[in-house]
């Protein structure tokens, strides 16, 4: 009885694949075993799969005749699996669940579709490789890459809390270099400007510039400079007024001697006294307002020449730094700030770097804990799939987590490179799976590691192809066991040619192939099978093409076996 609760494959469609025109297999959870005769088309479904999953696509895979061929893989997510974010990062809705469709063109060309929106196969890849791994003989898709050897160590050990930790206190100890790092550039660069910026600085400090000044002193300037101008007219205006030659003594000593005459005739003379005396008090007038203008002309030359003088090196500071004359407040403000920067940034660059030692030594003492965790973490897991290797035919070999530590391998992840390393014999060279195992032995070791890692750091789908192949007996029996008990905490599809292993199946599919179109073409389909057809595909296994009773009542035996 399952109760399998993680994302698994609900369903694969497949059209104009190969041999196969159309067929839609509908899996549940457990153990599911595809089942036929040598060429039926078990490799079809597996490729069919992984294009689905983001695989490389191949014209060659388009049935003959057909313009495209395409997979569709149906997925129902568990509500906390990681695929819900990552499809939200791109913008891809999970609330009706996971469709995965794949078009395979002809020509070699491939569309990639998630939910119905077009993706790249890059996506498509990152996606499947959350909900399915394959493990077999000539397949790249299998837990073979090294980069994750340590996450699925960290996941069996127990210790990604840690792992968490290890990778903030290398991002807090980075952050802490980068603002060293760039400190260090802004201080090295005004050290090499130091002299000019000190002198630059003085200078602008000696000249202080104010905010408008330049207009003001033009305007100034300009005044000065047209009083001036006009300073001789009035000069000589108020000499002719008050001088030794004025007209206003003419015309006084004109008006005293007929105002002694006015007796004599009043009638001839009172209005031209009149006259007179009306010039007089202009002419007086006109005195006082000449020599008012007069005074206001009077300035000291040396107030213009202040003037001049100080709009002009104003304009030349201006030209010097190459700014208008009204940025020269702003840059002076700006050289004395570099100038304080370049003062106090040792001080800053001695608290940065105290900072940085102290996030360094903290990254290094959380991350030498990891490490030794991770080392018995190590020898706990390599003991464990060492429990499950002589039943699988590896009694000769050896399982173990290499572990190279130090700080050249520093990173967010630790400082710890590890690998999984197998010794297929004694007194062989030990080394990594993927180079030292052979296709058959690999998959048996993926299968104990597996099993000893249980429902972690697993894909919840889990695909086997021809895991079994070369054994039999107790080997194939031994297999089947480990498969069912695999099953208990994530969905496996096995491939196999072990009735052992088929008799254990909670789901069992039969491939084959037949003529079609008056026997023009051959087409492979695949059929769930149970009860008596079970029974009989189970006794060919056993038997071969003539099946015998003997290897009925086999097969019902193996079928009726205790579960694992």
């Amino acid at each position: 009885m399952h109760t399998l609760t993680e994302t698994m494959l609900v369903q694969l469609s497949i059209r104009d694949i190969v041999l196969i025109e159309q067929l839609s297999i509908e899996f549940s959870a457990g153990l599911s075993v595809l089942t036929g005769e040598t060429g039926a088309g078990k490799s079809i479904l597996l490729d069919s799969l992984a294009l689905a999953l983001g695989g490389r696509g191949d014209g060659s895979l388009v049935r003959k005749g057909a313009q495209e061929g395409t997979v569709i893989a149906v997925f129902e997510p568990s509500e906390d699996h990681p695929v819900h974010g990552l499809l939200e990062d791109n913008g891809i809705s999970t609330d009706d669940g996971l469709i995965l469709r794949r078009v395979q063109k002809a020509d070699g060309k491939t569309r990639a579709f998630i939910n119905d929106s077009p993706v790249s196969a890059t996506l498509m890849r990152q996606v499947g490789g959350h909900l399915v791994e394959i493990h077999g003989q000539h397949d790249d898709r299998a837990m073979l890459d090294a980069a994750t050897h340590r996450s699925l160590l960290d996941a069996h050990g127990g210790l990604e809390q840690e792992a968490l930790m290890v990778s903030r206190a290398w991002h807090a100890w980075q952050d802490s270099v980068e603002r060293l790092d760039r400190l260090r550039a802004e201080v090295a660069d005004a050290q090499r400007e130091a002299d000019y910026l000190r002198s630059s600085s003085q200078e602008l400090k000696a000249l202080a510039p104010e905010p408008g000044e330049e207009n003001d002193l033009a305007d100034q300037r300009h005044k000065m400079m047209k009083i001036e101008q006009i300073a001789t007219d009035l000069s000589e205006a108020n000499e002719t007024l008050s001088g030794n030659a004025s007209p206003v003594t003419i015309i006084a000593n004109l008006a005293r001697r007929l105002e002694r005459k006015r007796e004599q005739a009043p009638e001839l003379i009172d209005e031209t006294l009149g006259l007179l005396d009306q010039s007089l008090n202009s002419l007086y007038a006109a005195q006082n307002t000449l020599e008012r203008a007069f005074h206001e002309t009077h300035f000291d030359p040396r107030d213009l020449e202040h003037a001049e003088e100080r709009l002009f090196a104003l304009r030349a500071a201006a030209r010097k730094y190459s700014v208008a004359v009204e940025n020269l407040p702003e840059l002076a403000v700006q050289m004395a700030d570099d100038l304080a920067m370049l003062e106090d940034g040792q001080d800053r660059l001695s608290k940065l770097e105290s900072e940085a030692a102290g996030r360094k030594d903290e990254y290094f003492r959380l991350a030498n804990k990891l490490s030794e965790n991770r080392k018995r973490a190590g020898d706990i897991l390599a003991e464990a799939v060492m429990q499950e290797l002589p039943a699988l035919k590896l009694e000769m070999a050896s399982f173990m987590v290499h572990q190279q530590s130090g700080e050249e391998h520093a990173g967010s992840h630790g400082v710890d490179q590890l690998e999984f390393w197998v010794q297929t014999n004694p007194g062989a060279n030990p080394g990594a799976m993927r180079k030292v195992a052979s296709g058959g032995e690999l998959s048996r070791f993926m299968l104990a590691l597996k099993v000893a890692l249980a429902d972690r750091g697993s894909a919840p789908t889990l695909v086997f192809d021809e895991i079994d192949s070369g054994v039999g007996g107790a080997v194939a029996d031994a297999i089947g066991k480990r498969l069912s008990r695999l099953s208990q905490n994530v969905q496996v599809l096995s491939v196999t040619h072990a009735p052992q292993v088929a008799a254990r199946a909670d789901g069992h599919y039969l491939i084959s192939k037949s003529h079609v179109a008056e026997g023009e073409r051959v087409a492979t389909a695949v059929d769930p099978i149970s009860d008596s057809r079970r029974l009989e595909e189970i006794a060919r296994m056993l038997s071969g093409a003539t099946v015998t009773q003997e290897a009925r009542a086999a097969a019902e035996k193996l079928i009726e076996q205790p579960a694992a």
